[in-house]
């Protein structure tokens, strides 16, 4: 039997907007990730994508509904141990890159290792280990403006590994770069993935669907169908 990274059961997400009431962005959105999946995450703007990468990412909380991330509830712990969940189970890759403008590639790199209290030394190790997979060994020290935008993103990939997760959520992690840099970007997540890592992509560029083994199309907050890859890359549809 797969084992189960992330559940999500019944989710939904409401804000209260004061005088214009009540916005549902997320409605009854149920969801299996097992380990070593391939899962992408596929809708135009405005279909709630981004909240939904929240939850799963453990960023924000359901107003109705559960999201069991590595077989906890994350509504019913506490901060700090949603925050050390969150660190050593997930590693995020960023549109925008995200990175610290005042510090090297390594001590951006470094970065979740440190909030986890990980041995400095043991970080920077691994680190460089990982940058140098990524050919920025010859990069460390610089900053993030004195690389071009594929460094940036190899970087962020590289402080997404930092803390061996077993899930990685990228959320649109080519939407900045050209299309060759894009392609090497993805066939790195479809590397790691073979690797043994699960990979959740979040995206709006259909060209980037084929690398998942599960795609899972949203619309208006609702989870509109989904799809599945046997081996042979056939397409299975069910409509929701």
């Amino acid at each position: 039997m797969k084992e189960e990274v992330l559940v999500i059961n019944n989710l939904w997400k409401k804000y209260d907007m004061g005088n214009a009431g009540e916005l549902v962005v997320l409605k009854d959105i149920n969801l299996t990730v097992n380990k070593g999946d391939f899962v992408a995450i596929a809708g135009a703007s405005g279909s709630g994508k981004s909240t939904l990468m929240n939850m799963i990412g453990a960023l924000d909380v359901p107003s109705w509904g559960k999201v069991i991330l590595k077989g906890k509830d994350i509504s019913k712990i506490s901060t700090g141990e949603l925050a050390k969940l969150r660190s050593q189970s997930i590693g995020f890759i960023f549109q925008k890159f995200n990175l610290v403008p005042t510090l090297s590639a390594l001590g951006n790199v470094t970065l979740p290792a440190e909030f986890i209290g990980i041995d400095s030394s043991h970080s920077k190790k691994v680190g460089k280990q990982i940058l140098t997979m990524l050919d920025l060994g010859n990069r460390m020290d610089h900053t993030p403006g004195e690389l071009s935008g594929g460094q940036q993103q190899r970087v962020a990939i590289a402080r997404s590994l930092i803390n061996d997760p077993e899930i990685i959520l990228a959320d649109e992690p080519t939407g900045n770069l050209d299309s060759k840099t894009g392609e090497s970007v993805m066939d790195f997540l479809e590397e790691m993935n073979k690797n043994g890592k699960t990979i959740i992509l979040i995206t709006h560029d259909l060209n980037l669907l084929h690398y998942a083994s599960k795609i899972i199309y949203l619309k208006d907050g609702k989870i509109e169908k989904q799809e599945t890859r046997n081996k042979k890359n056939k397409r299975e549809e069910k409509i929701i």
